[in-house]
């Protein structure tokens, strides 16, 4: 996913090429930050001392093996294929109604009504993207906050990171429409590459995943820990392109 949106940000025009590279740059750290916070979770869940184990000198060995598939390598080869797939089918099925949710809630909080070409009124047509312009509002009040933190000139700039939450791919989607109309600038470009990178799988992935490692007890450590490490990404991102530029 960060390669699809490195390449997406970057075809969006020249002066976006080093903005996406710094968004990669700043990704890499959230990442690092997010990690080491999940790792300070996971050592206090599992009451992990390696002190007392250097000590004792009894490092238990658990669940370091697995259940090798029955078959010659071309039938273990197959059931592979046939797992993956299947596995891969339940979780698109399990990522679609959060992402349907956030994405259209966030669409219908970011933009207006359309512009009627003759009276010049806003109309509600029934095209794409009109909704009511909340995200905007509360974007500007938090303006005081956002600015600083990630360099957003625009309030409307607050719906990619939200958006995020939910698909990157709907997410990207937002950018054509904001760099037409102005709303952002090569320092947010780099701020959106981090932090969409750094929160790819965010709706997706943590239940999943700990269900995989049978603690589910840490799901809401994994969110914590992965909305930090967005947020010091883009924060990184803005910090650099803000050095280099």
């Amino acid at each position: 996913m960060g390669l699809i949106l490195t390449t997406f940000m970057i075809s969006q025009g020249t002066e976006y090429v080093l903005p996406a590279l710094i968004g990669n740059l700043g990704a890499i750290i959230g990442s690092v930050i997010s990690v080491r916070i999940m790792l300070t979770f996971t050592k206090k869940f599992y009451k992990y001392n390696p002190e007392e184990d250097k000590a004792t000198g009894t490092l238990e060995k658990k669940d370091e093996f697995r259940e090798i598939r029955e078959g010659n390598v071309f039938q273990r080869a197959l059931d592979a294929i046939l797992e993956g797939g299947k596995m891969g089918v339940d979780m698109g099925m399990a990522i679609i109604p959060g992402v349907l949710v956030v994405c259209t809630l966030v669409m219908l909080l970011t933009f207006g009504p359309s512009t009627d070409p003759v009276t010049g009124q806003e109309v509600y047509t029934g095209a794409a993207y009109e909704g009511i312009k909340l995200l905007p509002v509360i974007g500007d009040k938090l303006g005081f906050i956002l600015e600083p933190l990630f360099g957003f000139t625009s309030p409307e700039a607050i719906a990619f990171p939200i958006t995020s939450l939910g698909a990157v791919g709907a997410a990207m989607s937002l950018v054509p429409e904001f760099i037409k109309s102005g709303a952002i600038t090569p320092n947010d470009i780099a701020v959106f590459t981090a932090m969409g990178m750094c929160w790819s799988g965010y709706l997706s992935t943590h239940i999943g995943m700990m269900d995989a490692l049978n603690a589910r007890q840490l799901a809401g450590k994994a969110i914590l820990s992965h909305t930090i490490g967005g947020l010091c990404a883009g924060a990184a991102a803005h910090f650099i392109f803000t050095l280099v530029g």
